[in-house]
């Protein structure tokens, strides 16, 4: 093997050295390896990579897995999994009352734009475009609402707002809006009294006016029940009649003159005609 000596202007003869064939097939295969190495690209579970070329996006990208590519590609591995922004923060209600208000928002990288977001946000995408477009879209939320209806049934309408100005946000910018959680809302001590005092007054009043419909409909009842008893005895009362009651006496007379035990029965009672009985 020749070498050629630039500094001195000369050439070394190296064939014949063993030592320094060995040192230059050793270069050759670290060479190659770190060639080898260059090419290829690992992307991790729940990620995408995005590959640069000497700094310019290329629009590539890559799913999870073990990829050749060119070794003078970067690849930048961005997170597609579900991630969760938690927002505490101080709310104004539309009488200007100020609440705190805990927020969570769910969502994800659109793997199909990871390039562009890449590109025109950057890995930093959480603290430039999510959290912001989250405040501003929580206050606007809130802004329209009275503290008492957020306190008490308009938190899934608010919930839904903030859904959907974010979606109006962010969506086209590569991320995809799963939910929006209200965990919490705080008013202050004095309004949250108020609203509780208010709430109850008003459970008591439907009570009230439950024990009054019952009560009603009790009375109702007994009447409906007096009308059945006096319409039954005005019919009993027009079917009974002297000579049926002589009727039922002569009946009952003989039942008893036929029983065994001992007694005296009179035979023609001057008032009704009726037999009496004087002794058992």
């Amino acid at each position: 093997m020749t070498i050629f000596n630039e500094g001195r202007g000369r050439t070394i003869d190296v064939g014949g050295n063993p030592a320094a064939r060995v040192v230059a097939f050793a270069g050759a295969v670290l060479v190659l390896v770190i060639v080898l190495f260059s090419a290829v690209a690992r992307v991790e579970s729940g990620h995408v990579g995005v590959l640069t070329l000497f700094g310019r996006v290329t629009g590539e990208v890559l799913p999870e897995g073990i990829h050749l590519v060119n070794p003078f590609k970067a690849n930048h591995e961005m997170s597609i999994r579900t991630q969760e922004i938690k927002e505490s923060a101080s709310v104004p209600s539309s009488e200007g009352l100020v609440m705190n208000l805990d927020t969570s928002l769910i969502y994800h990288l659109d793997p199909e734009k990871a390039a562009a977001v890449y590109q025109k946000i950057g890995p930093e995408y959480q603290d430039v475009l999510i959290e912001p477009n989250l405040r501003a879209a929580i206050r606007e939320s809130t802004a329209s609402h009275t503290a008492n209806a957020l306190y008490t049934g308009e938190r899934e309408m608010v919930a839904k707002q903030i859904y959907d100005q974010l979606n109006l946000q962010i969506a086209p910018r590569g991320f995809v809006v799963e939910s929006v959680l209200l965990r919490d809302i705080q008013l202050p001590a004095a309004l949250k009294a108020s609203i509780e005092a208010k709430q109850q007054a008003e459970q008591e009043a439907l009570a009230m006016n439950f024990r009054l419909q019952k009560e009603t409909q009790e009375a109702q009842r007994k009447r409906i029940e007096a009308q059945g008893i006096r319409d039954f005895q005005q019919i009993v009362a027009q079917g009974i009649s002297p000579q049926l009651l002589e009727w039922k006496g002569i009946e009952a007379t003989e039942n008893l003159a036929k029983s065994g035990n001992s007694k005296v029965v009179v035979i023609g009672n001057s008032k009704n005609g009726l037999p009496l009985i004087l002794g058992q």
